[in-house]
């Protein structure tokens, strides 16, 4: 089974934004991101779909949701600054079960520190996050054991 950790798509400029930081929306082109995220991976077969709470990460995964006709799952654990542990937690409770998880990128920051230490992914390449983006991350046996880039569309 597979893991889809999607990084969400462009938002407003923090600077920019007046109001709470945790409604801050997508950006048109944010919108759009979403829209050729849900093509991208709407093939795939994914059972669920759980979220950040921040409103651009739900709405990065909206399209998918409708698409895949799943609901969109928030979690507290894969909010801005929630650290690593909560996330994995949750990627353990998924064994078995293709899901996308939406996160931001500190969060995939430090999930991609943590599978380079366990030589899942490289390092060089574990930097590569761009907002929009999504590494799958195989799942065997209930441990992470691979992790494939795809760029953000």
């Amino acid at each position: 089974m597979s893991i889809y950790l999607v990084r969400h798509a462009k938002a407003g400029e923090r600077d920019e934004w007046d109001g709470d930081d945790r409604l801050r929306p997508l950006s048109m082109a944010g919108l759009a991101q979403a829209e050729r995220i849900a093509d991208s991976l709407a093939s795939y077969p994914i059972r669920r779909i759980i979220s950040s709470p921040y409103r651009r990460c739900v709405e990065t995964v909206a399209p998918l949701a409708r698409r895949l006709r799943l609901r969109v799952e928030e979690d507290r654990g894969l909010a801005e600054g929630a650290g690593i542990e909560p996330a994995l937690r949750l990627i353990r409770s998924l064994s078995g079960t293709s899901a996308v998880l939406c996160t931001h990128g500190d969060v995939v920051q430090e999930l991609l520190e943590h599978l380079a230490a366990q030589g899942v992914v490289d390092r060089q390449h574990a930097r590569q996050m761009a907002k929009g983006s999504t590494w799958v991350l195989d799942e065997r046996g209930g441990r992470l054991s691979g992790a494939t880039y795809l760029p953000a569309p």
